[in-house]
């Protein structure tokens, strides 16, 4: 999770996160470079009293940066398109999980079994336990078996919300009336958190997302566990 005075992202718990973390740095490194030179060529414009009759006006020079940027975006484009199609791909989950933003909660249904689903509210301060973390630890944690394709179908009962784990690499608009549906694997044991990122209401900073992903035996034993006290 994030912490305080932190700049960059948080550590990647998934492939699709760790490779738009990597995107992200070499889009930062062009921007780096770019604004580099751009700098350079404002103080070398300021500072010299030369002229050069053969740069003011030049074919070449034209050529170089009209065709530069081109070169330059699509070194940023061909990368940020194949994360895209990546994070759009769902290719034969292991398990689905529906869920459904309230004002102000989040449900869950584990659609593989009969019986298995749950509200998750945000545990209020006063409750809070030594370790839990105010306006992020929810009742209900959202289990899921670690290095497994997960599919989320998300959807809304009232107003817009967003289901958002950025660790995780997935967000995804929960819209009334439609359903949406993201994949992500959680790549080690842990638990990731995240927030509605729409502004849905009055309580909208308190239906916090938490995630806890498990080994498959563990998370065999959490939802034989479940459908018992159901």
């Amino acid at each position: 999770m994030a912490h305080p005075t932190q700049l960059g992202f948080q550590d990647a718990a998934s492939p699709v996160m760790e490779e738009l973390l990597h995107f992200h740095d070499h889009a930062l490194m062009i921007v780096f470079l770019i604004s580099a030179f751009v700098l350079y060529i404002i103080v070398a414009m300021v500072t010299t009293k030369l002229t050069n009759k053969y740069i003011l006006d030049s074919q070449e020079i034209e050529i170089i940066w009209t065709i530069l940027p081109a070169i330059i975006l699509i070194l940023i484009a061909l990368p940020s398109l194949r994360i895209l199609y990546l994070m759009d791909e769902i290719n034969d989950p292991h398990l689905t999980i529906k869920a459904v933003g309230h004002q102000w909660y989040w449900s869950y249904e584990y659609t593989d079994y009969e019986d298995l689903g749950f509200d998750s509210y945000m545990i209020p301060t006063q409750d809070l336990t030594p370790g839990q973390f105010r306006l992020l630890e929810a009742d209900h944690r959202m289990v899921i078996p670690v290095e497994s394709p997960i599919r989320i179908l998300i959807s809304a009962d009232d107003v817009l919300h967003s289901w958002a784990v950025p660790s995780l690499g997935v967000k995804m608009d929960a819209v009334p009336g439609r359903l949406n549906q993201t994949a992500f694997i959680a790549s080690r044991p842990g638990v990731f958190y995240g927030q509605c990122s729409e502004i849905c209401g009055a309580n909208h900073s308190f239906m916090p997302i938490v995630v806890e992903a498990v080994p498959l035996e563990h998370f065999e034993n959490w939802s034989s566990l479940m459908l018992e006290d159901a």
